[in-house]
């Protein structure tokens, strides 16, 4: 079959891609990135799935990995040589259309779940990761047994797999596993009702937990930051009551909350702000722009950087980590999953809108470079097209 396999290289892998550029029609591949005939992943076991994916998103983490950028806490995490690729919509061996939460958890590794039903994410212990008949990787897309959505085949165990209604399209579907993480960064957010709330960056993350914020949460004011036309106009059809360049974000907050300046940091500030950037820059600016005692959810996925915490300490911030979804505690102790639960943000929110650009396996050269540049040129999720 066909795919996209990421090469371990002879000095740590993220060096590699460091030295290439994502640029179209740039050498043989991007990065240690080559287009190759493979073999098909096997099946691991009686439990699990060939998929044949129809679209596969190009994410953030995706484009992290392949520029070099990632940190190296993923290294013992990954096996190579995988196939990247985990926002997934594809067919079975059954032609059944269905959406891959890709996060491989307990069941996928033969392991016992942490408590019953536990979604793929769920767990106070992570060394399920190493451990199964398969080889080492956090998720679909980062291991070396399971294939990954930028390939023509992957493999997948049942806990992982969505049935997709009818009603929703295949750019619904490839959106569902963004809008659960979008889910799960709202609702660790612990909005209380009225509650002020900044999101920092109008990307696939950011607009998807801003879509969260409105349909889950009864939150007051939400200020988003957004650099370019088309991200200020879909924040705002989203739900967004104030839209700023990321550069005026300390501004609009003041004014918004009428606090004073403290040196760069807002004497107040809004009650919680959510991180979709993940750079040393927007971390620091959530910080600084949420009230002393307020919480900061880290949504996307952060670089290796120095950062200083001292206003994090001095203020008593509360800085929580979402890294994906799992089993989220509802209203009146109800549970449910953000995965499951983001079947329903898609379809409301019609956040199949996002999809901006559709590209065939061969022309991944492109579709790297236009997700790269999404923003300045008018786009938000690029996607692989395959498989008819």
């Amino acid at each position: 079959m066909e795919a996209l396999v990421f090469e371990r290289k002879p000095a740590r892998y993220v060096a590699a891609a460091a030295a290439s550029r994502v640029i179209p029609g740039a050498g043989g591949g991007v990065g240690p990135l080559r287009l190759r005939d493979i073999d098909p992943p096997e099946l691991p076991g009686p439990e699990w799935h060939t998929i044949r994916p129809r679209l596969t998103g190009i994410c953030g983490s995706d484009l992290a990995t392949v520029e070099g950028r990632s940190s190296r806490y993923f290294e013992p995490l990954v096996s190579f040589p995988f196939v990247p690729g985990h926002e997934v919509v594809g067919i079975d061996e059954d032609g059944r259309r269905l959406a891959l939460e890709p996060v491989l958890g307990a069941a996928a590794r033969d392991e016992p779940l942490p408590f019953p039903g536990a979604a793929p994410g769920d767990g106070d212990d992570y060394g399920y990761l190493l451990g199964g008949s398969i080889e080492d990787g956090i998720q679909i897309g980062f291991c070396s047994s399971t294939g990954g959505g930028w390939g023509e085949a992957l493999v997948a165990h049942q806990s992982q797999l969505h049935p997709v209604p009818d009603q929703l399209s295949d750019e619904a579907a490839v959106m569902l596993e963004p809008a659960a993480g979008g889910v799960h960064a709202a609702l660790k957010a612990q909005v209380e009702p009225g509650a002020s709330v900044a999101v920092l960056g109008a990307g696939t993350m950011g607009l998807c937990s801003l879509a969260a914020l409105r349909s889950l949460t009864a939150a007051g004011t939400i200020i988003v930051t957004a650099k370019y036309p088309h991200q200020r106009d879909l924040a705002t059809a989203l739900g967004a009551d104030i839209v700023v360049d990321p550069r005026e974000v300390r501004r609009a907050v003041r004014r918004f909350t009428g606090c004073r300046m403290l040196g760069d940091y807002l004497s107040g500030g809004v009650d919680i702000t959510i991180d979709a950037v993940g750079n040393p820059g927007s971390v620091t600016d959530a910080i600084a722009i949420t009230r002393p005692r307020g919480r900061v959810v880290l949504l996307g996925m952060p670089e290796s950087a120095r950062i200083d915490l001292t206003g994090l300490w001095h203020r008593e911030t509360e800085l929580v980590g979402a890294y994906t979804y799992g089993t989220e505690m509802l209203h009146g102790g109800k549970t449910a999953t953000s995965f499951v639960m983001a079947f329903d943000l898609v379809a409301s929110a019609n956040l199949e809108q996002l999809v901006s650009a559709r590209y065939p396996l061969h022309r991944y050269r492109e579709a790297i470079a236009h997700a790269a540049e999404a923003g300045s040129r008018g786009a938000i999720k690029v996607v692989f097209e395959q498989n008819g």
